[in-house]
């Protein structure tokens, strides 16, 4: 078949924009759906914006429509035509009113058959699809995500800019720096055995910029990470990056809550209330079981510690023994849903995340059944049901151990059983920001306290004292945005005192060789006086899945990698050849040569 040409035709609409009204219509796309009927055809034209129905009949030139019957599936055409009403309308099209009664068609490119049916994608195995991306690209749903992310960077610029910030751009090749992941590594040619980093986050040169003087920075920002991967991480990935000076936590907080509300205004249509809801650290562990809790329902985490002091069931006694408490969740309704075989899975998932085990009250028509009965005395139970303010039908879970244990496990089972019950709310944006970030958290392997941070992080004032004295109880001047459950984004004031900034460096186990290696430049450039500051970074990837109401990051990035950091589609990573290794002064040694393979 020969190929023909867009010469003398020029596009005036995309597929989905011809409006009802117009005569004459020059459009371009793929061949979606075609249906030859004998002396109809009709063929769905598609391209990024929908679709519009192109039709030939007995009155089309012989020559369009014989060319029309050599079209298939995934085609790429150009067609020129009148626009008319269509004879059956399409409510589920925005072109479903009209079509294009063809008079003049163009093949300009021929495909063949394709390994899975492209508007259908969604039900082909992710390795297939993944393999033939730039087909599953074409998928509708696909597009509209990747388009809904290209509005969402366009009104985060818009925002910024009108607030005074100026997009400059940070050095993708760096310094290895220790900020939390494994950094990826570029070797250098010039300087045999010296390698630049792919950067973690612009953190050191925003901060940088902010002591030269450009005090609002913003950037869409490409970060790397050599870490293992999540459904929600991906080894690359794009950070709208800000750094404000002369600010404070609360002017930080109030500019990233006018961002989003922007961002939801612009790119879905809603108002979202401001200033967003606040809770601190403490109270979001110790009310949901996690420090990005998911707040469209209800199934807080109770402290029971004190209701079940009279009971003596060595396992609340050994936990409070040890300096832990009794907790528990009500899910209501869930006793019919949760047999006795489906409580033994909460609980093996439960021993899975750290648990010792789990307790439970299932309380049916029947009565109320107590995993720990035997150790109950008389109105024992119904003082304690009363208390949990619990009712018939409803199920009691209970993990008694050290908070750090017990709350995260009650967190993590308080949204799998909503899920089952289907209780939360597909079309709710429930934002949230958490405060008063712990500065420090224990490590019990190693018998220290180690940073929850990256070391520029300013503590709360009021803790700066108790850096040494009581690690415990120092808060940092730090704050994450959450949506849903998700974190969006993490910000904090920095510390531009040089004497604090190395101590934090020492509390990070640095000596002052390693020091002046990795962030001397930083230190010296706040000898200089750096104006007050602090910043934040916004997933755009993880805001566009939030917005998009996608299940996967790879729903909104064009070209991603799977759990094992590699992209399917081009096979990388990749062996190189040996001279580009020689150049480098780099040896691949056949052990990991073997363990590639």
């Amino acid at each position: 078949m020969k190929l023909d040409s867009m010469k003398g035709l020029k596009r005036t609409h995309y597929c989905a924009e011809v409006p009802d009204d117009a005569k004459e219509a020059v459009v371009c796309g793929f061949a979606d759906r075609v249906r030859d009927i004998g002396h109809n055809i009709f063929i769905n034209l598609r391209d990024r914006t929908g679709i519009v129905q192109l039709a030939f009949n007995d009155d089309t030139d012989r020559a369009v429509f014989e060319k029309a019957q050599q079209v298939k599936s995934e085609f790429v055409l150009m067609a020129k035509g009148a626009v008319r009403p269509r004879e059956s309308e399409n409510a589920k099209l925005k072109t479903g009113k009209i079509e294009i009664a063809v008079t003049d068609l163009r093949i300009l490119a021929k495909a063949e058959t394709t390994p899975f049916e492209v508007t259908n994608s969604d039900k082909v195995n992710d390795e297939l699809k993944l393999r033939y991306r730039y087909l599953d690209l074409r998928n509708p749903r696909l597009q509209k995500n990747l388009i809904m992310r290209h509005e969402i960077a366009k009104a985060a610029r818009e925002y910024f800019y009108s607030n005074g910030f100026l997009e400059i751009e940070t050095p993708m090749m760096m310094r290895s720096t220790p900020e939390g992941a494994r950094d990826y590594l570029v070797p250098s040619r010039v300087h045999k055995g010296s390698f630049y980093a792919l950067p973690q986050s612009p953190q050191i040169y925003k901060q940088l910029l902010m002591v030269s003087g450009y005090d609002r920075y913003v950037q869409i920002a490409r970060c790397f990470r050599d870490e293992d991967l999540r459904a929600d991480r991906q080894p690359e990935f794009t950070q709208i990056d800000l750094e404000m000076s002369f600010v404070d936590v609360d002017g930080l907080i109030e500019m990233g809550e006018g961002f989003l509300k922007h961002i939801c205004k612009q790119v879905l249509g809603k108002d979202i209330p401001t200033p967003l809801p606040r809770i601190t650290f403490a109270d979001a562990m110790n009310r949901y079981g996690s420090d990005k809790p998911d707040t469209r329902f209800g199934m807080e985490i109770q402290n029971i510690t004190e209701a079940v002091k009279g009971i003596e069931f060595p396992v609340f006694t050994g936990a409070v023994e040890a300096g832990g408490s009794v907790r528990a969740i009500v899910a209501e309704g869930a006793a019919a849903t949760y047999t006795r075989k489906e409580i033994d899975k909460l609980t093996d998932h439960a021993k899975g995340i750290g648990a010792k085990g789990l307790a439970y009250i299932r309380w049916t028509a029947d009565g109320a059944n107590c995993s720990f009965k035997k150790f109950l005395g008389e109105g024992d139970l119904d003082k304690l049901l009363a208390a949990l303010g619990a009712k018939e039908g409803d199920l009691v879970l209970i993990a008694a151990d050290k908070d750090k244990i017990a709350l995260p496990v009650l967190g993590a089972l308080r949204l799998i059983i909503a899920k089952r019950m289907d209780i939360i709310p597909a079309d709710k944006l429930n934002f949230l920001v958490i405060t008063e970030m712990p500065f420090f958290e224990y490590d019990d392997e190693s018998g220290k306290w180690l940073a929850m941070h990256h070391p520029f992080t300013m503590p709360m004032e009021e803790c700066l004292d108790s850096l040494d004295s009581d690690p415990a109880s120092v808060r940092a001047q730090a704050f994450d945005f959450v949506l849903n459950g998700v974190e969006l984004s993490s910000g904090s004031m920095r510390i531009t005192d040089f004497e604090l900034q190395q101590k934090m460096f020492e509390a990070l186990g640095l000596t002052d060789e390693e020091i002046a290696a990795k962030f001397g430049f930083l230190v010296d450039a706040y000898r200089y006086a750096a104006p007050p500051h602090g910043g934040m970074g916004f997933g755009l990837d993880r805001l566009a899945m939030m917005l998009c109401g996608a299940d996967s990051l790879r729903d909104v990035v064009a070209f991603p990698k799977v759990q094992n950091a590699s992209e399917l589609m081009s096979a990388c990573p990749a062996q190189v050849d040996p001279e580009q290794l020689a150049e480098l002064g780099i040896e691949v040694s056949q052990t990991a040569q073997a363990d590639d393979e």
